[in-house]
């Protein structure tokens, strides 16, 4: 991949940082895993309102550039813990979409037999720690993913996503106290969608640049555009090469937007029409599309192929889900205790 990411070369002890190439292929991924979370979640919505399933639901349209930058930034292996707006993570790492629609429908063949549902995505085959419901706990679980990968000797990063609103909680200063004391291996990520719920940064903090809440730690931080998929990887790139040469977590705040409200319960009035259409015309999966089409990269008629093939997909994986049965009654009781011992605790 030395075409599309950032490569460091040594000269003595100084650094040169070579600027990456965006050329055709990556920017067909990128189309390709954006245009799959946003059909995605796109149909989630409708099948929301129409009952098919129930709970809490929150949409990640508007957002996806983020996780497409950090499909071609991360390494295999590494980690990712997130909140609740979680339903494009295990999409992104190639969890199937018949499995990610199902759980929302909390069907046995769900990614975690059903059992999750919107909030709790889980994919231990792809290091997928969650999804996790209450609002700033996978901060402490994502250091302390990091701690572990430490302790083994392993080289890989967890990058643990948070809300501009679990940035509020009291969980973040003794994590980030901790996690600089002992140079932990994790990308902190504010994805700051300028709203917790419905109320704005301005009006809970007196920081507004949110990448500084680490500064009384000595953690570096960065703002980052999360709409250009090309900003993001640039950013997850250089802040994994930090972290991985054992300097300790860095955090970054992802400037991004939602387009829907913060759930679909939420209809969004505290925010004018004015400023999401302004955000609308910085769509990211439109940014990629305007410039395969303007490179020559993809024609039209191969653009509206990937469209069909995506929305085939979507389409088979509601059919999966709704085919797909219950979890039976004794599933009740498994998977609540772990059943063997730890094999690194001896008797």
């Amino acid at each position: 991949m030395s075409k599309t990411t950032s490569i460091t070369a040594k000269k003595g002890t100084k650094e040169i940082a070579q600027a990456p190439v965006f050329g055709k292929d990556i920017q067909l991924r990128w189309f390709k895993e954006m245009l799959l979370m946003r059909r995605f979640e796109e149909k989630t919505g409708q099948l929301y309102t129409q009952q098919k399933f129930g709970g809490f639901c929150h949409l990640y349209i508007g957002q996806e550039a983020i996780l497409a930058g950090l499909s071609s930034a991360m390494q295999k292996g590494d980690r990712i813990i997130t909140a609740y707006r979680d339903h494009a993570h295990p999409l992104m790492l190639g969890t199937p979409a018949k499995e990610v629609m199902a759980e929302l429908y909390g069907r046995i063949t769900g990614s975690s037999k059903g059992k999750g549902g919107s909030m709790h995505f889980f994919d231990k085959e792809r290091n997928l720690f969650g999804g996790h419901g209450i609002v700033g706990a996978q901060i402490a679980i994502g250091a302390g993913i990091a701690f572990a990968d430490k302790y083994r000797g392993g080289d890989q990063v967890t990058f643990c996503f948070m809300g501009d609103g679990a940035a509020r909680q009291g969980i973040l200063h003794e994590t980030f106290n901790m996690a600089m004391t002992w140079k932990l291996p994790v990308v902190f990520v504010i994805e700051n969608n300028d709203y917790a719920m419905g109320t704005s940064v301005e009006r809970t903090s007196n920081v507004h640049e949110m990448y500084k809440l680490g500064l009384s730690y000595a953690m570096p931080g960065a703002p980052v555009n999360g709409m250009r998929c090309e900003d993001v990887h640039n950013a997850f790139t250089d802040a994994a090469a930090h972290v991985r040469a054992g300097n300790g977590p860095m955090l970054l705040e992802i400037k991004t937007y939602r387009y829907r409200g913060h759930s679909m319960s939420d209809p969004g009035k505290y925010r004018t029409k004015e400023e999401v259409e302004e955000y609308k015309r910085r769509d990211p999966l439109e940014d990629v599309r305007s410039r395969l089409l303007e490179q020559k990269w993809a024609t039209e008629a191969e653009v509206e192929k990937m469209e069909e093939a995506v929305k085939k997909e979507v389409e088979d994986a509601v059919k999966f889900a709704e085919e797909s049965p219950y979890p039976p009654l004794d599933e009740l009781y498994i998977d609540v205790y772990k059943e063997k011992d730890y094999p690194f605790i001896k008797e």
